[in-house]
């Protein structure tokens, strides 16, 4: 039987982290540029959100780091504006809901540190998380929000809290 476990991250985490989120976002066909690939913090994830009103969750299978989310708050944003940051999964845990469980884990954190609205930024072609969000009642925008340094995530989603 398999082990799942969510948890914060821990310094230990960041290799793997990364390592996993960039396989992942090459998996997609992300660019490398203007995606989280080429996001400085991505080597070093419990560093980016050891701070206040933040969290880097880590989604463990028998041990494993096999996904991972952060929330935060928008940067560039309102005060009462979080962002869901960096979810991706490898690909044998897709499709278990494990993402949703995951997602919950932040929009609950969201709510526990006073934020009102959640924002999230996505590519395109990535319609399998745009329909995850939506089910989590996340709705399309018209516009960015914040600076989040994204320029090629042109779908943007904000849920209320």
């Amino acid at each position: 039987m398999n082990s799942i476990e969510i948890r914060p991250i821990q310094k230990k985490d960041n290799p793997e982290v990364a390592k996993m989120i960039r396989e992942v976002l090459i998996e997609q066909n992300a660019p490398e540029e203007g995606t989280a690939y080429a996001d400085k913090s991505l080597d070093e994830m419990f560093e980016t959100y050891d701070k206040k009103r933040s969290e880097y969750f880590v989604l463990l299978e028998n041990n494993q780091i096999k996904g991972s989310v952060g929330i935060s708050p928008l940067e560039g944003g309102e005060d009462d504006v979080c962002e869901l940051q960096k979810m991706y999964f490898q690909p044998e845990v897709r499709g278990r809901g494990l993402g949703a469980q995951m997602m919950q884990t932040c929009l609950d954190f969201a709510k526990e540190n006073d934020f009102k609205s959640c924002y999230i930024e996505t590519l395109p072609w990535m319609k399998a998380a745009q329909k995850l969000y939506q089910r989590s009642g996340f709705e399309y925008i018209d516009h960015r929000l914040g600076s989040t340094g994204h320029h090629a995530c042109t779908v943007w989603m904000l849920k209320k809290l």
